[in-house]
């Protein structure tokens, strides 16, 4: 089985507290993705990246110093949303590090798929920029199906808890073989489902904790998983999809 999940925009560098174990599978596709982007303009960058003149003043930086080969930031620490948070991995115990290092995967629009102990610089780009490259239209062309690929040859389960923004870029292309497995997390309003964002965020984080803490090993056992007032609907949830409902089910 492995898990996947959405980068966040916010990072760090951490140099001190785990040590990287190796470079991103795809680190020579992400220096073709940092070339092109020094090639920009800074108008042109600050317009893909979306962000206000102080985002773009400490990205432009990052870019103009970006070395892939060199970095000293597990990307398990190097990302700082409230996914990430929820998931504490600066307190993991060393066996669920080597749980998620296992199956943990973090997709992202730079460096396309991360082991958590991959090397990463921060970077600032998301899976829907438009940035065309090898002469795709979009980051969504770039990977094709290099992502899915990947993820077939290492499992025969995937437990999706990305958002749909980065899960698109890896489901169309899985083979048939390989389950995938959407986790919803929502509350019931008037007999319907609603998904709040940092309520998902949250939870996503947790689940991932989780299933760490209990070593989980195949998707069917994360309906087990209660915390932050979820609970698994099975009269909800199909062979594709485990819905948890926050509050009573």
């Amino acid at each position: 089985m492995r898990i996947i999940i959405s980068p966040a925009k916010k990072m760090r560098e951490d140099g001190d507290t785990l040590a990287p174990r190796g470079l991103p599978t795809f680190v020579e596709e992400a220096e073709r993705l940092r070339d092109a982007l020094r090639a920009m303009t800074a108008p042109e960058r600050q317009a893909l990246w979306r962000c206000n003149d102080a985002i773009a003043a400490v990205n432009e930086e990052r870019l103009a110093v970006m070395d892939l080969r060199g970095a000293q930031t597990p990307a398990i620490l190097a990302y700082e949303g409230i996914q990430y948070q929820y998931m504490a991995p600066g307190v993991f115990t060393r066996e669920e590090l080597d749980y998620v290092q296992e199956h943990l995967r973090i997709l992202s629009g730079f460096y396309g798929l991360l082991r958590p102990f991959d090397a990463v610089p921060p970077y600032r780009l998301e899976m829907q920029a438009r940035l065309s490259v090898d002469g795709g239209r979009d980051l969504y062309a770039f990977w094709g199906r290099k992502l899915a690929d990947r993820l077939a040859e290492e499992t025969d389960a995937v437990l999706d808890l990305a958002s749909k923004e980065y899960s698109r870029a890896v489901q169309p292309f899985l083979p048939s073989k390989v389950r995938w497995i959407t986790v919803v997390f929502g509350e019931e309003k008037e007999g319907k489902i609603v998904e709040k964002g940092t309520l998902c965020k949250m939870a996503r984080g947790r689940m991932v904790r989780w299933l760490a803490e209990n070593r989980i090993q195949r998707p069917e056992e994360a309906r087990a998983f209660g915390e932050l007032g979820y609970q698994f609907s099975p009269e909800r949830s199909g062979e594709g999809t485990y819905l948890f409902v926050k509050g009573d089910v």
